[in-house]
């Protein structure tokens, strides 16, 4: 399928290893310039290497720790001046944080600040500019919200989903999509340190129609389309990638 995606830019955060690497590699695929954002300067060395060799347009990585306070302000001004415009913008940092009933303050903030915060910043930080040029993209990845213990990560993905649909009735008059995608659970550094090879198989055989995690590429196809022209009509939605694990009514 022509996505009309080549000649397009994108900037990914987290985009060295995981879902945003496989994203950032198959939007390079067809095309698109990527401005790939991560702490790890190695991994995004041969995540541009790994592009250069499959003979994608050559991608821009920029090193920065999603923490920081000016993370967002640093990102934006960075890949408007190597970009010249931005076209779509993919919010994918994220890390899953359990904690206990009784959370630390610290631990609460810290969620928040990764998960929520600095995704509500960095897309204030290019909705100007999207607004001015009346068009833009915009995918938030999110998360399983449906845990049965408490994980601040989960908690702030799910402010993510609320927010998403509303900047979606307000963005759409000036050509600006907003969608979300939730992944279920995929082979990613993420979610090795959680299950073990064999945690993982019976977690699988007992919980997923489709028998197994899935692979980042898996992930990564669904989100190009969702940022792509043939999505053109579709806004406002949290869309999932999961193998079947999830147990909606409808």
């Amino acid at each position: 399928m022509e996505l009309h995606l080549k000649g397009k830019t994108a900037v990914i955060t987290g985009g060295s290893q995981g879902l945003g690497r496989a994203m950032a590699k198959d939007l390079a695929s067809e095309g698109v310039k990527v401005f790939v954002t991560a702490r790890n300067v190695g991994l995004l060395d041969n995540f541009k290497m790994e592009i250069i060799a499959l003979g994608g347009p050559e991608p821009i990585s920029f090193v920065q720790d999603f923490m920081a306070p000016d993370a967002a302000a640093n990102i934006q001004k960075a890949a408007l001046a190597s970009l010249g415009s931005i076209d779509i913008l993919i919010n994918n940092t994220g890390r899953s944080r359990a904690m206990d009933v009784v959370g630390s303050e610290e631990d609460w903030e810290a969620a928040l600040t990764l998960d929520f915060t600095r995704h509500r910043q960095l897309t204030q930080a290019f909705l100007p500019h999207m607004m001015e040029r009346k068009q833009g993209t915009i995918l938030n990845v999110t998360s399983t919200y449906e845990l049965r213990s408490v994980n601040g990560s989960a908690v702030a993905k799910a402010a993510i989903a609320g927010w998403s649909k509303q900047l979606a009735g307000q963005l759409g008059a000036y050509g600006i999509r907003v969608n979300c995608l939730q992944p279920g659970l995929f082979d990613t550094e993420n979610t090795r340190r959680i299950f073990t090879p064999e945690q993982r198989k019976q977690f699988a055989a007992a919980e997923i129609p489709l028998g197994d995690f899935g692979e980042p590429e898996d992930f990564a196809g669904m989100a190009t389309f969702l940022v792509s022209p043939k999505a053109r009509y579709i806004t406002g939605t949290v869309t999932v990638v999961d193998g079947g694990l999830s147990r909606y009514a409808f």
